[in-house]
């Protein structure tokens, strides 16, 4: 790759930090696309795109905190499960087109109703504990799966499903995705995979963007703000899951 191309694919990661970050994510998808619009190897690219979740998703997660969004009796039992999940899906290797392509309609369908969201739910109704337990591994599942933190499917899951207000689900997401990202990246390096030098380059494209976007989105967005900014982050994830092969 020449000096331009790596400037463009720097910048580039640093606006899918900042823009994935301010709605309580980390980004994966978002690098993903990027790295593989950059022509860059299969292996390459999914170990990179969990180093940068998994930066990103430590800075989301200490500034969702520290803004007092976050809740520890609504993210554990989501992540239970989620991470022994995670790093079974971060081992296999699996055909999975058609996986993603019911996982992108998904993902769309979820970001046309946000764009049509106004606001939080006027009312709360926490998930049972079976149901939040499960539900966590089978998105821990996926994410290690896809190579993603999984906050693409639990924070829209959340908002539907009204068990959390947007920035609680951002929050929550945003330790969910950390965990899972760990674990799937363990379970890549256990299967004698190797992480690409890459990942550590465009560390700091991430983690600026990841500090910028997590700051104004705990502390300075609005509301209806982080709803767009989800449907445009879960837009762009799953036109990515559709369309990249």
């Amino acid at each position: 790759m020449d000096s331009t191309n790596f400037v463009f694919l720097f910048l580039a990661i640093g606006i899918v930090a900042f823009l994935y970050s301010s709605v309580g994510h980390a980004g994966a998808s978002g690098y993903i696309a990027v790295m593989a619009l950059w022509g860059l190897a299969p292996t390459t690219i999914r170990p990179t795109a969990l180093v940068l979740n998994i930066l990103v998703a430590t800075i989301g997660s200490f500034q969702f905190w520290r803004a007092g969004h976050f809740h520890w009796k609504l993210f554990w039992p989501f992540a239970l499960l989620s991470v022994p999940a995670a790093y079974l899906g971060g081992r296999l290797q699996l055909p999975a087109a058609i996986l993603r392509i019911v996982i992108g309609i998904v993902l769309l369908f979820s970001a046309a109703r946000l764009f049509f969201r106004r606001g939080d739910p006027p009312d709360l109704a926490r998930p049972a504990l079976p149901l939040a337990i499960g539900t966590g591994g089978a998105i821990g599942f996926l994410s290690g799966l896809t190579g993603t933190g999984g906050g693409i499917f639990l924070t829209p899951l959340m908002l539907f499903c009204h068990w959390a207000r947007t920035k609680q689900a951002s929050a929550t997401s945003a330790l969910f995705i950390l965990v899972n990202s760990i674990a799937g990246l363990v379970g890549f390096v256990s299967a004698k995979q190797s992480v690409p030098s890459l990942a550590m380059v465009l560390a700091a494209a991430a983690i600026a963007g990841g500090a910028i976007g997590s700051y104004l989105g705990s502390r300075r967005f609005p509301v209806r703000t982080i709803s767009i900014l989800l449907a445009t982050v879960l837009v762009i994830a799953g036109v990515k899951l559709i369309f990249t092969r």
